[in-house]
């Protein structure tokens, strides 16, 4: 017989941005079954965010849901003081917000993404405004979130553990995206430089940074089979990730079981970073 799962969380209080779908909910979920109370974080009006919380809330979990822009120091501000007056405190954060390209949907899939020849992408070509919106989410946005999970866990003075989503994206050139990949590796840089700063206050940083997964944020590939099989010969798994394996790797590296761990990059990518 199975020994039942331990619950690492039970006591603390989380933060997930990114929270109304994809890797994001699937952490919140997760952490909430794991005796975490969630402030799930994402945009105003996204229905989504409500849809999670209730399912937290049916499985006998506490959560709020916190409408905010991450891109906006005062709407990070803002959502971290939300889970500190929902829930006493804030323990632990994972920082997954993030656009694929300025006109990003999620759940919706644009016609770059379709499209086989994306030069019009190309930086040469790009206007910088598209340039701005995509750091400002995924890079500034992190920061922002970081920091304002930080102060708070400093003011507590018990120390707390943050989780970044990079992507593999960091580690290759993504010619069209180029916005995406330097966003997606300053997030890496951002990890490092933030686990050196905030270890004294016990405080540890770390970055998952997933292959493709199958979210959202993946359906122009994972909607297309002849391309979803091609890529999956492609992975040495077999298979698109899923977000339950981005939730646990973020929730190993939340927990005590990775206490001496920071300012580190897992990659759960099915392999295809072994080379």
């Amino acid at each position: 017989m199975a020994e039942p799962r331990p619950i690492r969380f039970l006591g603390k209080v989380a933060l997930v941005t990114g929270g109304a779908s994809g890797m994001g909910a699937e952490s919140s979920i997760r952490l909430a079954r794991e005796g975490a109370a969630v402030a799930v974080v994402g945009l105003p009006d996204d229905q989504r965010g409500a849809e999670v919380v209730q399912q937290i809330r049916e499985d006998g979990g506490q959560a709020i849901y916190v409408g905010a822009d991450v891109s906006r120091e005062s709407d990070c501000d803002a959502a971290a003081q939300a889970a500190v007056d929902a829930f006493g405190r804030i323990d632990l954060c994972i920082a997954a917000a993030g656009i694929l390209h300025a006109d990003y949907v999620s759940g919706e899939v644009s016609d770059s993404e379709l499209a086989a020849d994306r030069r019009d992408g190309y930086l040469i070509n790009k206007p910088v405004e598209l340039w701005e919106k995509v750091l400002s989410v995924n890079l500034t946005g992190v920061m922002l979130t970081n920091r304002a999970v930080a102060r708070r866990m400093i003011d507590q003075g018990e120390g707390g553990s943050i989780v970044n989503i990079s992507s593999g994206a960091a580690k290759i050139p993504m010619p069209g995206s180029a916005e995406y990949s330097v966003s997606k590796t300053g997030v890496w840089m951002l990890t490092r430089v933030l686990a050196q700063e905030l270890a004294p206050h016990d405080i540890r940083v770390n970055t998952v940074a997933p292959g493709v997964i199958d979210t959202p944020m993946a359906l122009a590939l994972s909607q297309d089979e002849e391309r979803r099989a091609a890529f999956e010969r492609f992975v040495p798994l077999g298979r698109l990730g899923e977000a339950a394996d981005i939730a646990e790797a973020s929730l190993f590296l939340l927990s005590d079981y990775a206490g001496y761990i920071t300012g580190q990059i897992l990659h759960p990518d099915g392999g295809l970073f072994t080379g």
